[in-house]
């Protein structure tokens, strides 16, 4: 939606994902698809060398795209084992002890969401 509102604006825009089906399916203007896992389109976490080609494969796509609704993959891979795949948030293959550990991780997130909710509402409260 916000490349929409900024195409319509004049502002050409290159979305960067991993998710192909859903992004194309939304029909965005220029398309860099990395074959990663979520959460990964910018390039690998902690290689400086992939996120600097994957920007500057973008930058090039909002160059060249040739029309509407333009893909291009990217040509970096995230593994030459493509298992990945099968193993990537995958719960039946996450072991007992990891799915728990996620769970308290997760659980510690939410007790601190609801803090800050409530100290919010306090504070609103005691200012009208």
């Amino acid at each position: 939606m916000t490349a929409r509102y900024l195409e319509e604006r004049g502002i050409p825009t290159v979305i960067m994902g991993s998710a192909k089906d859903i992004v194309e399916f939304c029909g965005v203007p220029r398309f860099l698809f990395s074959d990663f896992p979520l959460g990964n389109s910018a390039g690998k976490p902690n290689d400086p060398a992939s996120q600097g080609e994957t920007l500057e494969l973008a930058l090039r796509v909002l160059e060249t795209a040739p029309g509407p609704r333009t893909t291009v993959q990217s040509p970096q891979i995230w593994s030459d084992d493509s298992t990945w795949k099968l193993d990537f948030q995958n719960v039946d293959r996450i072991p007992a002890e990891e799915i728990e550990r996620r769970r308290a991780e997760f659980d510690k997130i939410k007790e601190i969401g609801q803090k800050v909710r409530d100290d919010s509402q306090a504070a609103r409260a005691s200012s009208t």
